[in-house]
């Protein structure tokens, strides 16, 4: 019986599988970007709507990241019950649109990650090699375009549901916060309010980020074993459960690391925020933002593309495990009693 790798040499193959196919890093930054820039046209849009037509704060709405932004437009054109259609309608849709593209893209990426992986050989083994590294690489624009084409209709059915649950999941948290806008009359009710909310966003934040990982995870399974979505999510929930202590470990390094990048980011938008409070280097700075935002992005996709990795190498060794398994007990029940 064959035993999974450990934990330091999973994650030494998945980054170095993810380095080998870097263009992969740089695609899946593109496809993001491309989405935060159609995103970008509705919320310009609402700005000006808000700004010009019902007399919004620009400031205000500019202030904090998309999510902000967006948030506060939503605020401002909801005493006009058309704007607020409107904006909704445009956001909605582009949202689709884009989500859609994602979705595409990312087929064709897990499915070349996953052949990367597969006929990689013993890369983590010492010593490393350049060259041993490099024939891991299988990016092509054909094998790429074929993932894209064998998994743009599973993929999309499974981001819709990612979506609906990230509709549901923003429907009940707003209920939760609006809802507790008309019982804040009371001091007593309104510390125990914000202490609930508090509590609310926690467990937001923990939820979404499980959904991701477990998103990813069908991802996956839908690639290597050419599922249905039904079948992917069910054969998923199997792989958490039969191998969730290698699993977990990936999760819980993956995000530390995530967690220090954006630290490390937070400290330089920070330090970048006090240079532009000097007006003769508030333009020298700009090119150093565009290379802060370009690492940052590229940081956090290699860090999702190499625990695709570590999580293939442990998918393969659970799909041999359960081979070898059922190989045994077919040589049991053969051999005579």
């Amino acid at each position: 019986m064959t035993h999974p790798p450990g934990l330091k040499a999973t994650l030494k193959r998945g980054a170095l599988v993810a380095a080998s196919n870097w263009p992969l890093v740089a695609v899946q930054f593109v496809a993001e970007s491309t989405l935060k820039l159609l995103l970008a046209v509705p919320v310009v849009g609402g700005i000006f709507l808000a700004v010009l037509l019902l007399g919004g704060n620009a400031d205000q709405l500019l202030a904090g990241d998309l999510r902000d932004v967006v948030a506060e437009i939503f605020v401002a054109v909801r005493q006009n019950v058309f704007a607020l259609v409107a904006f909704t309608l445009a956001f909605g849709l582009v949202l689709l649109g884009g989500s859609a593209l994602t979705f595409v893209v990312k087929g064709g990426t897990v499915s070349l990650l996953a052949s990367a992986e597969a006929g990689a050989g013993p890369i983590e083994d010492p010593p490393l090699r350049l060259r041993t590294v490099r024939l891991a690489n299988v990016v092509a624009i054909e094998p790429f375009l074929d993932g894209c084409a064998r998994l743009w209709r599973r993929y999309v059915r499974l981001g819709a549901c990612l979506l609906a649950v990230y509709g549901v999941t923003a429907g009940a948290y707003l209920g939760l916060v609006l809802g507790g806008l008309s019982l804040v009359e009371n001091a007593g009710v309104f510390l125990g309010w914000s202490m609930a909310t508090a509590l609310a966003s926690s467990v937001l934040i923990v939820w979404i980020t499980l959904v991701n990982f477990f998103y990813l995870i069908t991802q996956m399974v839908m690639a290597v074993e050419d599922l249905g979505v039904r079948r992917a999510i069910g054969r998923a929930a199997e792989f958490v459960r039969g191998s969730l202590r290698e699993v977990a470990g990936i999760f819980g390094i993956v995000l530390l690391l995530a967690a220090i990048a954006t630290v490390a980011s937070v400290v330089a938008t920070a330090g970048f925020g006090l240079i532009n409070l000097i007006p003769i280097l508030g333009l020298a700075v700009l090119p150093l933002q565009i290379a802060a935002w370009l690492v940052r992005g590229f940081v956090f996709q290699y860090l999702a593309l190499a625990a695709l990795g570590a999580y293939l190498t442990q998918y393969r060794h659970f799909r041999l495990r359960e081979t070898q398994i059922a190989l045994s007990r077919r040589i049991a029940q053969e051999r005579p009693a």
